[in-house]
């Protein structure tokens, strides 16, 4: 059951907060009264067929992608131009990037998924001019799918179940070396259980130390919690279905220790989707569903700048805007994306299939 339902997961899977949210939800001045407003997207073109999965926003001009084909892009002039700077031999390896997490311009650590060896993490400090392989998995019943930092320097990694938990790496030192955490500290998984290398976003974190894992394929669709970077977790049902391996929630966006959204569904386009977003007010102790929630599956999910109530949600047939914490949602946008994320400095990022990348902007 395991290995069926990951091969399904892998199958083409300068404005403020409250400026950002208006303009996604005012209406064009061309449009009808009652009319819906997309958001703001601007596209870019990359130069790429490439399916984006990993995106890591820095900034209003600097952005990376990863994804399909051992493609890694970066543009330091807010997508005008993007530069290949994919690892040498990625491509001829057959590597799929899912994530990446970027500090700078210069430094960013990469995620390659897959069973076995096709597992592996790369760092590069220069922009992309050269990575370095900073861990290849060995074990062939692992799986990792996504990862995340606390700050320049701590981060961890995570794989599907590996004798009954999901299994957690461990950086003390900007990915430059990984350590398998111990696994007494992590519940058990159920039958079937698994995360999701949809976005990059099934493993979050807010703060220092919390961080939360996001998973389904099994009877009940969870979210894991670790308030000590990884050591011990506390898991949660969530309202998002489950109960079949394309079911469950995909990605996660916390503002704070405290408040959260999660986004998710049923990937597969002939299905449909209902109660695919919650919300958690205490830190994911306890979710929520929204009572309005996106129309379609939804894979990626990011609160905007220096908002308290304002989140973009994307999946393959749209955008959709919350105004209200994540309780109610409206579709804004019909464009295929696969995830999404926003900058400190007010700017907003999607990325997805046949090389899509688009920033958001205010008219």
């Amino acid at each position: 059951m395991r290995a069926l339902g990951k091969t399904r997961r892998l199958m083409s899977l300068g404005l403020c907060g409250a400026a950002v949210a208006a303009a996604l939800a005012a209406p064009a001045a061309h449009a009808a009264p009652g009319e819906r407003h997309g958001p703001a997207w601007t596209p870019t073109a990359t130069g790429t067929d490439a399916r984006f999965r990993g995106l890591a926003a820095v900034s209003g001009r600097t952005a990376w992608l990863a994804g399909s084909k051992g493609t890694v892009l970066r543009t330091t002039d807010g997508g005008r131009h993007w530069r290949d700077v994919s690892p040498p031999g990625a491509a001829d390896a057959g590597l799929e990037f899912r994530d990446i997490e970027a500090f700078d311009a210069r430094r960013a650590v990469a995620l390659a998924i897959g069973e076995g060896e096709a597992s592996r993490v790369l760092r590069t400090d220069d922009g992309g001019a050269t990575w370095t392989e900073s861990f290849r998995n060995t074990d062939a019943r692992a799986f990792y799918d996504c990862l995340t930092f606390f700050d320049s320097r701590h981060g961890l990694a995570m794989s599907d179940p590996v004798d009954g938990r999901f299994r957690i790496l461990s950086t003390a030192d900007g990915g430059r070396s990984w350590n398998v955490l111990p696994g007494a500290g992590m519940p058990q998984a159920q039958a079937g259980e698994a995360g999701f290398a949809a976005s990059g976003q099934c493993l979050v974190s807010a703060g220092p130390k919390d961080v939360w894992l996001a998973t389904g394929g099994a009877a009940t669709a969870r979210v894991l919690h670790s308030g000590d970077r990884g050591l011990t977790w506390t898991a949660t049902e969530s309202p998002v279905p489950a109960g079949d391996p394309a079911r469950g929630v995909f990605g996660l966006a916390f503002r704070d220790r405290t408040h959260g959204i999660a986004v998710g569904g049923d990937f597969r386009a002939d299905q449909l989707s209902p109660r695919a977003a919650a919300v958690t007010s205490d830190g994911g102790r306890g979710w929520r569903p929204s009572q309005s929630p996106p129309a379609a599956y939804r894979s990626g999910v990011a609160w905007l700048p220096h908002s308290r109530s304002a989140a973009l949600a994307v999946g393959p047939t749209g955008t959709d805007l919350t105004t209200d914490g994540g309780r109610t949602w409206r579709t804004v946008d019909t464009g295929s994306y696969d995830t999404v994320d926003c900058t400190a400095d007010g700017s907003c990022w999607a990325a997805g299939e046949k090389g899509r990348a688009a920033r958001a902007a205010v008219r």
